[in-house]
């Protein structure tokens, strides 16, 4: 368990922890880079014209809707004209200064090129996450795939937990509303199920996720030859909570619409800012059930935790699913396996919280 814990803490820090630069000398002819940066001083002037009309016409729709005078927007759009003249001019110089370094150094010789990266990451290839944990300069990358079907993220969920209890509503449950919580993290991979369309995507993975019941009224959990039941402590309790941790592999099918990038040399499917529904389910295992109580004992604090003795069911399914906008959604999950093997009065675990895909 502290094994899968760690490897998971690493999986955060190396989604986290990019551009670490470090020089790394490759082999580049210097007429291809004088090429290259001549075609660059186009695009560079280009763009910020593209930037200042942008700028002019941001400033025209203030002075359409009245928010500032004809002189105001004049004044604004010479400050914006003058700014972009900078900003070409300045960026020109570097490209230039570069140019000229080469021209001085005709040859085809071995140069450093400061835009290589070492680096990081989840993903061996200029396409992020096709292998899993890559370090490396940034050139020795692999080609982008043209079309990426599947990808990867982490998940976490967090909210709130409890259980339905046969012929009893959940204002009735021995569990605290308040207190009771549920905690998921896992990876998960998304692979789009049509060719031509992202319309429906099959979401899966595996979870670890703990379920936590906090009880209410001073009672705790008791094995009665094998009976899971709640009873009356014998000392003053100030706590009692129990928590099952399992590990489990969620299946969704997910719905929703995408936008299509297309570039040169590849195109994506992108649900950033979409709307999303997931629909599915779970499956897995127990790892562990513990109680753990705290009480006074003739005037003395004692925290036990018990491990044993409790049956908590050996295999765990349900039923789950999610509203997403973006990356964070809302997230149900019910178990329709019961939290005991054998108890007097079945109950089901249920949660409710917000899920994030970290993508």
């Amino acid at each position: 368990m502290q094994n899968i814990t760690k490897l998971l803490a690493f999986l955060i820090i190396a989604l986290c922890v990019t551009n670490l630069h470090a020089q790394d000398s490759i082999n580049i002819s210097n007429n291809e880079k004088i090429e290259v940066l001549k075609e660059l001083k186009e695009k560079i002037k280009a763009e910020e014209r593209e930037k200042l009309k942008a700028e002019v016409e941001a400033i025209n729709q203030r002075l359409d809707k009245g928010e500032i005078s004809q002189n105001e927007a004049e004044k604004l759009k010479k400050e914006a004209a003058k700014k972009h003249a900078l900003n070409i001019e300045n960026r020109l110089a570097i490209v230039n200064n570069k140019i000229e370094l080469l021209k001085r150094n005709n040859s085809d010789s071995t140069i450093y090129d400061g835009d290589d990266e070492f680096r990081i990451r989840i993903g061996g290839s200029k396409d992020a996450k096709e292998n899993f944990i890559f370090i490396g300069p940034k050139s020795k990358d692999k080609p982008r795939r043209y079309d990426r079907r599947t990808s990867s993220d982490l998940v976490f969920a967090i909210g709130f937990n409890n259980a339905l209890i046969d012929g009893q509503s959940i204002d009735d449950s021995p569990y605290k509303l308040g207190g009771s919580g549920f905690v998921e993290l896992g990876w998960a991979w998304k692979t789009r199920v049509f060719k031509n369309s992202n319309a429906v995507r099959l979401k899966y993975g595996f979870s670890f996720m703990w379920n936590k019941l906090d009880i209410k009224d001073g009672k705790y959990l008791v094995n009665n030859d094998g009976n899971i039941q709640l009873e009356d402590f014998p000392h003053n309790l100030d706590k009692a909570k129990f928590r099952t941790t399992n590990l489990v592999f969620p299946v969704h099918f997910e719905f929703g619409p995408s936008k299509r990038i297309e570039r040169k040399d590849y195109f994506r499917y992108s649900t950033h800012r979409q709307f999303k529904i997931g629909l599915g389910g779970f499956a897995g295992f127990n790892l562990q059930g513990m109680q753990k109580l705290k009480y006074k004992n003739d005037g003395d604090k004692v925290k036990d935790k018990i491990k044993q003795g409790y049956n908590a069911t050996d295999f765990v399914y349900g039923l789950s699913g999610y509203v997403a906008i973006n990356d964070v959604a809302l997230y149900v999950k019910y178990d329709l396996s019961p939290i005991f093997k054998n108890q007097t009065i079945e109950q089901n675990n249920i949660s409710v919280g917000l899920r994030f895909d970290m993508d």
